[in-house]
């Protein structure tokens, strides 16, 4: 790795050199080498390589080959590299806080070089992806989802902030590796981790107070609390549960006209139960009341869970707080089959990192009951995912609605129908929704901000589009996506009263578009 890094790193040299602004040579150079490099996290750190070197031709490429090139910054390879963070030969480009800043935070802040800072991405490193406690090693997580705001939605990366907290980590390979360069203790808990993260959150408040902040991979003992407390102090929100959620009804709303019924007929079965769980089903129920007319508990119990012990239900003693909404009056299941059985869902959606949970037999008995089994295998990175499409079309023959995490490939049918496998990538929301925010300068962001991004989205693809599997438009086109995305959630901030349109504003859209940055403002 590090012998194709080095060369990788002489040839970016070589064509930093020729790079004077508008050049064809050294653009198209880059993109042969890039495309030559055979190891994801070898593209990865050719990646940041040129980020330093040449920064005008790696924003061009981003921009300009986006859906090639988003695999190698964010899911899957950041898992890798987050995983090999401490051994990389990288920079760190964003700004660490750790338990020694504690009472100093503020200060911390007021020395950023960049004070013009509106996007902010924090973790704490406890559960990146499905890969853990990863410690100060989550930068890496910020670092690739932050460029996703530019990639997407058009943010100034100026003006982007990519943070990790470290307070220590549990993670006993980082503890006794002499090259791990966090705090090497146990992870602070309880009342003091409460404590350090409020000065940060306080001292992000008052250093930028229209600054949108993002939650990312915070362990599931801590980010519904998180969310709770400071949502509604200041713009902030958490991707694993919002995000999730939010393209997770977007694609269950497109599955839903793929199936010629409408969505407040259909059950909805999660194996998983952690935040991104039953923040999906919160969404859902949300969705539920807003549109249909439903309670929000009428609108829960179209959303089941299973976890490690069985079926969530109302027998189930000791369950964590954020289960207790949907532990519904239904018999015990110890298991995805018996649950299949009984509560006969349409949809089956895999949030549990258990990788092939979805075997033959469970993608068999979801086709018995359904005509088009709707079936989500939603777990990061590939090798966590529940099962592949290939998988899932060859058990369903064909019928299976799908949506993953992770991207699969297409599948050409013996009649030459060529099937596209759906991937639920928050990056069709998050990016949209956040800047909306900051456009519109909102105070906050609230679940049926998100409820109105996923109608948007999944409406946007047709009855054509839908039979090919394409639950989601084009990735390709995510800049139109996430302008029209950004200027719906814009007006309804302004009409909701929890934001303002600029002085003269009328035509958001346009607003939007003209507000994208490009690499030639560099």
């Amino acid at each position: 790795m590090a012998q194709v890094s080095l060369q990788v790193r002489n040839s970016l040299d070589l064509a930093s050199a020729r790079f004077k602004g508008d050049t064809t040579i050294s653009y198209e150079l880059i993109l042969e080498k890039f495309r030559s490099i055979e190891k994801p996290i070898d593209k990865y750190l050719t990646l940041r390589d040129l980020l330093r070197l040449a920064p005008k031709v790696y924003y061009d490429l981003l921009l300009k080959h986006t859906e090639e090139i988003l695999p190698y910054i964010y899911t899957p390879t950041v898992g890798e590299a987050c995983e090999l963070y401490h051994k990389l030969p990288l920079k760190t480009r964003g700004l660490y806080i750790t338990l020694h800043d504690k009472g100093a935070v503020a200060a911390k802040l007021a020395a950023w070089p960049v004070q013009d800072v509106r996007v902010a991405v924090i973790t704490d490193g406890e559960r990146i992806l499905g890969l853990g406690d990863l410690g100060r090693n989550g930068m890496g997580i910020s670092e690739g989802k932050i460029t996703l705001y530019t990639a997407a939605a058009g943010v100034n990366p100026m003006q982007c902030l990519p943070i990790c907290v470290d307070i220590g980590t549990n993670n006993p390979t980082y503890l006794e590796d002499p090259e791990y360069r966090g705090i090497k203790a146990p992870r602070v808990t309880g009342a003091e981790f409460d404590e350090f993260m409020g000065e940060v959150m306080e001292a992000l408040a008052a250093w930028q107070p229209h600054m949108l902040v993002q939650f990312e991979d915070f362990g599931n003992n801590n980010a519904f609390r998180l969310l709770e407390t400071w949502r509604h102090k200041m713009c902030a929100f958490n991707d694993d549960i919002q995000g999730t959620a939010c393209i997770t009804l977007a694609g269950l709303l497109s599955a839903a006209r793929a199936t010629g019924r409408p969505f407040s007929e259909h059950r909805v079965l999660f194996l998983g139960a952690g935040e991104a769980g039953t923040g999906i089903g919160e969404l859902i129920a949300t969705y539920m009341h807003l549109r249909h007319g439903l309670t929000m508990e009428e609108g829960r119990r179209h959303c089941f869970f299973l976890d490690s012990r069985g079926l969530v239900c109302s027998s189930r003693t000791n369950l964590q707080h954020h289960k207790v909404p949907f532990a519904h009056d239904v018999e015990f299941c110890p298991n995805i089959k018996a649950a299949i059985a009984a509560l006969k869902p349409t949809a089956l959606v895999g949030v549990s990192t258990i990788a092939k949970a979805f075997d033959r037999e469970v993608v068999e008995a979801m086709c018995a009951l359904n005509d088009r089994p709707i079936i989500f295998p939603l777990s990061n990175p590939t090798s966590k995912s529940e099962c592949t499409y290939d998988e899932a079309f060859e058990w369903s023959k064909g019928k299976v609605l799908f949506a993953s995490g992770s991207p699969f490939d297409p599948i050409t049918d013996g009649a030459g129908v060529t099937h596209h496998p759906a991937q639920a990538n928050n990056a069709y929301i998050f990016p949209a929704v956040g800047y909306a925010a900051v456009l519109a300068r909102s105070s906050e962001i609230t679940d049926e901000m998100f409820v109105l991004a996923a109608e948007e989205l999944a409406g946007m693809t047709d009855m054509e589009e839908l039979e090919q599997g394409r639950l989601f438009p084009a990735f390709q086109s995510i800049r139109t996506i996430s302008k029209v995305l950004s200027a719906r959630v814009a007006e309804h901030m302004v009409k909701a009263g929890l934001g303002a349109a600029p002085e003269g504003v009328t035509d958001w859209e346009g607003y939007v578009a003209a507000n994208m940055w490009t690499a030639e403002q560099l």
